[in-house]
């Protein structure tokens, strides 16, 4: 066997272990590519402050009680903020991992990389801690100024506003792994979904209504998705005061659930690319 197969064989060399230091330098890449560029930075803080802003005031006009429009949402100070804001965390998690993804695929870097002895979880892992440090970049500012702006604290949930936030970016990182397997096999055509596949789980993840006001065929649906109980949660804690301990329980067996499914397509989908040589040619 050649010098350069045993430096690169999994079980041949023991650097090929799980590696620490091999996620801290991926990592470092994906830092300095964003620290690098101001724009990149802009856009992760804009849109989730833009959106605070007008949910903000929508919450702010319908709890006031103009056109008729108090009544629930004045019973939750801030809930429609809250709600937008961990929308917005589900989002970034997703994003954060496919974004990564695909600045290799743009670069034509993935080659490059898996000839190095950097595994695939490793790089897994790596995306996934980028992802929360674009999440907590684009989310913190936001949060932040929706004090000044509304007088409306989201750390006012307390710990578990921890829970939230971890539950939706986990199954953000198990959508972001979905994502990139198909685009592994399908090619940069289907780029697209990198933006478009949470938006379609917006309408039955009762981001901003109760899961019962939908019809009873996507209740089903809804009740399977983690970030439904997440935002029955939510509002049950800012209604009543109350943590729903059961909504919290059904989450997480649910992410655990689909974090592993996720994982384990991305795997199969990375070897099968790998042996098709689609990591040096995968195109449009």
């Amino acid at each position: 066997m050649r010098r350069s197969e045993r430096l690169t064989h999994p079980t041949l060399h023991p650097a090929a272990d799980f590696s620490l230091r091999r996620v801290g330098a991926m990592v470092l890449r994906y830092w300095y590519l964003l620290r690098g560029s101001w724009p990149r930075i802009l856009e992760l803080a804009y849109w989730p402050t833009m959106q605070m802003i007008l949910w903000g005031y929508i919450n702010q006009f319908m709890a006031s009680g103009s056109g008729g429009g108090s009544g629930w949402v004045a019973q939750g100070a801030g809930v429609l903020v809250s709600a937008v804001l961990l929308w917005d965390v589900l989002f970034r998690g997703q994003l954060g991992v496919s974004v990564s993804f695909l600045e290799e695929m743009w670069s034509r870097n993935l080659g490059h990389l898996f000839v190095s002895p950097l595994r695939p979880t490793e790089w897994v892992v790596s995306l996934m801690v980028m992802s929360l440090l674009r999440t907590l970049i684009g989310v913190l500012p936001a949060a932040l100024l929706a004090i000044p702006f509304f007088g409306y604290s989201v750390f006012g949930l307390g710990l578990p506003l921890v829970a939230f936030f971890i539950n939706l970016i986990v199954l953000g990182w198990s959508l972001g792994l979905l994502i990139v397997a198909l685009i592994l096999r399908y090619g940069m055509g289907a780029e697209g979904l990198a933006w478009i596949v949470v938006f379609m789980l917006a309408p039955v993840s009762a981001v901003y209504y109760p899961m019962s006001v939908l019809p009873g065929w996507l209740q089903a649906v809804s009740w399977a998705l983690p970030s439904s109980h997440v935002f029955e949660g939510m509002r049950a804690l800012l209604y009543e005061g109350a943590m729903r301990w059961d909504h919290l329980a059904w989450a997480t067996g649910l992410n655990a659930l689909y974090m592993a499914l996720s994982v384990g397509v991305f795997l199969y989908g990375f070897h099968r690319a790998r042996v098709r040589g689609a990591l040096l040619q995968t195109g449009e």
